[in-house]
């Protein structure tokens, strides 16, 4: 089988050691993965004068497809996010984040529109102290992220779909969204359930087993993911899809830690999670399934944890410890990971230049 090209996007701080990391993991399944690696972000700039190095834009045209460690923006006026920079360019509208403890009392996967709401509609200073904020609402960026989460409850076996919103409030843009909302559920005849953000925030809290697939808009899709990823053990152990039509980036979601960096003792839990969803993405299901059943069965085990997760192990121990699991195999009575993001991640794509 031909290898499947990759953009790999070391990151700062951290990023280089949990994207190596992640590497050596996705090496091990077996699965034929060729990379191009590339830097980016705040070191890049100081040492070449490029943010995002042209070249990097070049590979992710010809791969279309990446994985990308944690990435450090210059702060002042002139620099937008990276990750906000690569989106834009290349309508990278779904982000995707599966939330899964390893017991898997919480299998949830938040679908958030990536492009448009408050952070895409721009804001404008008014005055030295008047402000001006617009949110962007529209049908076609609506419809097409709520089409990606009922896809994933189709895959799920027609589970739910919760649409989280503040129409009550914000009756014309939020309304908008809710409209578009029901309309995709009776089109694809599943179950639609109706919540206001606030009260969401503390359901996932109360209940969070509760849920499978959540869709909202991107101010609050941020925010809900962040909090289940406290639900099962902070960001450290969170992946996530960036996905558009013709590109997909994977990466985890924490920051680059440049307080441990070049330590060791980085988690690179998430970064090889986003791997999995990398191979969800590409159809190599049985290396990705391998991949996560491993993490899970690491992770219960307790035996090998990094700082993070309140033990001492070092980066490449945990690396060491997924490997040796996922050689060892996982007995077939053991909860096997949700096929939830199947819908999510390309299942349907024929290679890895058809995304989705």
């Amino acid at each position: 089988m031909k290898p499947v090209k990759v953009t790999l996007i070391e990151g700062d701080g951290i990023g280089k050691e949990v994207s190596h990391s992640a590497r050596r993991v996705l090496e091990a399944t077996g699965f034929p993965l060729s990379f191009e690696v590339f830097e980016a972000g705040k070191g890049t700039l100081e040492r070449t004068g490029e943010l995002i190095p042209a070249a990097l834009i070049d590979s992710l045209k010809r791969t279309r497809l990446a994985l990308k460690g944690p990435l450090t923006t210059p702060v002042g006026e002139g620099f937008a996010s990276v990750n906000v920079a690569l989106r834009r360019q290349f309508d990278l509208y779904a982000n995707i984040r599966p939330i899964r403890n390893p017991e898997g009392t919480i299998d949830l996967v938040v679908f958030r529109e990536n492009t448009e709401g408050l952070y895409g509609g721009g804001e404008r200073i008014l005055s030295p102290d008047r402000v001006e904020a617009v949110k962007l609402v529209t049908r076609q960026a609506s419809k097409r992220i709520l089409v990606k989460a009922f896809e994933a409850a189709e895959a799920r076996g027609g589970s739910k779909v919760t649409v989280v919103h503040k129409a009550n409030i914000l009756k014309a843009s939020d309304g908008l969204f809710l409209r578009i909302a029901r309309e995709t559920a009776a089109e694809y005849g599943l179950p639609l359930e109706e919540m206001i953000v606030d009260n969401m925030a503390m359901q996932m809290v109360m209940r969070p087993g509760d849920f499978g697939v959540i869709v909202t808009m991107n101010l609050y899709g941020d925010i809900l993911s962040d909090l289940g990823a406290g639900l099962v053990g902070g960001l450290g152990l969170i992946p996530s899809g960036n996905i558009g039509d013709e590109m997909a980036i994977f990466e985890a979601v924490h920051g680059s830690a440049p307080d441990i960096a070049g330590q060791g003792i980085a988690n690179p839990v998430a970064m090889v999670r986003s791997g999995a969803l990398l191979l969800r993405h590409v159809k190599a299901f049985e290396a990705a399934k391998a991949l996560e059943e491993a993490v899970d069965r690491v992770l219960r085990d307790r035996r090998v944890r990094t700082p993070d997760l309140g033990g001492d192990s070092t980066t490449l121990a945990m690396e060491k410890a997924i490997i040796e699991a996922m050689k060892e195999g996982l007995n077939s009575e053991e909860p096997s990971i949700s096929e939830s993001v199947d819908g999510a991640c390309g299942n349907d794509q024929p290679d890895q230049s058809g995304v989705l």
